[in-house]
């Protein structure tokens, strides 16, 4: 009713005020780029944390992943290409588009080098690399008060030496920020199987993908590759070049009606087998249908799972299931108890990674700001 009719007017809602925050996004690669990038549109001081040497996070290509103070967080090979067409491996306003220039790689799955250019291309385009400190490891995040849902974060940044031998000066320090984004990826933390007998006995060479670059060191082997996913089959492939004798053990029915193409395919070399069981002293490697086979090498392409050894919540999130699951995150992304000063980007695995990375970083920075209805605890519980 209008004034002057005997009732008072309604009080009009304030709408809350919009605040830029001070954000430390840990992880330089696709997911934390993506947040770097969402954050500063939505008008959000940023400093992005990246332990390597350059941005791109796995699509850096390290060639001696053991080398050095701290083991590399890249699990890229040398052969390593999409396996999505780079027609969806772009930001939504930021194509993977063909271009000119020592290096680049014109093909429609390009190989890792092309995706680290255009990572580099993107930080250029949006002028990120500011806001990154490069060899700066995030050793913990915690909050500073519940009152306050603030967070120091400790970080030890490498100043220089060789990698290689002498141990480089580094140099600790401390931070407040209202918020973090934790975008540390997804292939850093590799995962061993439970389930083989004798592997911590068994004498002869046992390493994880996540150490595999090339297949030159394996040149006249017998290899047993165990684990026929995305990265079992590449490296059985590559393999096949140098090896004697490249054996696949597949990890569950489901993958071998494929792998068994590929192997018809290059049946002088690959062989396929059921999953391995035990290793043996004197080399032998025994599959769950009583097969065996003499092997000199074993790769563990067995997959990653999530780590944050660095974040200290007082377990208002936690890592269960061997690793495979980071909960309780609202929409894959809030913790509830601690949203939105918290959150996680790119935890889903089997996406189109930059498109939802793209989405979920968008949300976080306009969350940070107070602008979204999604990060009140009615509706995060």
């Amino acid at each position: 009713m209008a004034a002057g009719d005997g009732e008072p007017e309604p009080a009009v809602q304030q709408r809350p005020q919009l605040q830029s925050k001070n954000v430390c996004v840990v992880g330089g690669g696709m997911a934390g780029l993506a947040a770097a990038r969402e954050l500063r549109r939505e008008g959000h001081a940023v400093t992005v944390m990246e332990q390597s040497g350059d941005v791109g996070g796995q699509w850096l290509y390290d060639p001696a992943p053991t080398r050095g103070l701290v083991p590399s967080a890249s699990s890229a090979y040398a052969s390593l290409r999409l396996r999505t067409p780079r027609e969806a491996m772009g930001f939504s306003d930021f194509q993977l588009l063909p271009r000119d220039g020592a290096g680049r790689d014109p093909r429609r799955f390009p190989g890792h080098r092309e995706v680290h250019c255009y990572l580099r291309d993107f930080c250029a385009a949006f002028g990120l690399m500011d806001a990154v400190r490069l060899n700066t490891r995030v050793v913990r995040v915690a909050p500073t008060s519940t009152a306050t849902r603030q967070w120091a974060v400790r970080s030890v940044r490498r100043l220089g030496g060789p990698e290689d031998g002498a141990r480089a000066e580094e140099e600790e320090e401390e931070a407040v920020f209202d918020a973090v984004v934790v975008a540390t990826g997804q292939y850093s933390h590799p995962v061993l199987p439970s389930g083989i007998e004798g592997a911590g006995e068994w004498r002869r060479r046992q390493l994880h993908s996540h150490l595999y670059r090339t297949p030159e060191p394996f040149r006249g082997e017998a290899v047993v590759v165990v684990g026929c996913g995305d990265s079992g089959t590449d490296i059985a492939l590559d393999l096949r070049r140098v090896a004697r004798v490249v054996h696949l053990a597949a990890g569950s029915e489901a993958s071998t009606p494929a792998v068994s193409r590929m192997v018809a395919n290059h049946g002088d070399v690959l062989r396929l087998h059921p999953r391995a069981r035990r290793l043996h002293a004197d080399g032998r490697v025994s599959f769950d249908d009583g097969s065996s086979v003499v092997a000199d090498t074993v790769i563990y392409c067995t997959g990653y799972g999530y780590s944050f050894p660095f974040l200290d919540t007082g377990g208002a999130v936690a890592v269960g299931d061997g690793g495979c699951v980071v909960g309780p995150l609202f929409e894959h992304v809030f913790p509830p108890s601690l949203a939105p000063s918290l959150s996680f980007v790119g935890v889903p695995r089997k996406v189109l990674v930059p498109w939802f990375v793209e989405a979920q970083a968008r949300w976080v920075a306009q969350a940070c700001r107070g602008n979204t209805p999604t990060t009140t605890s009615t509706a995060l519980t």
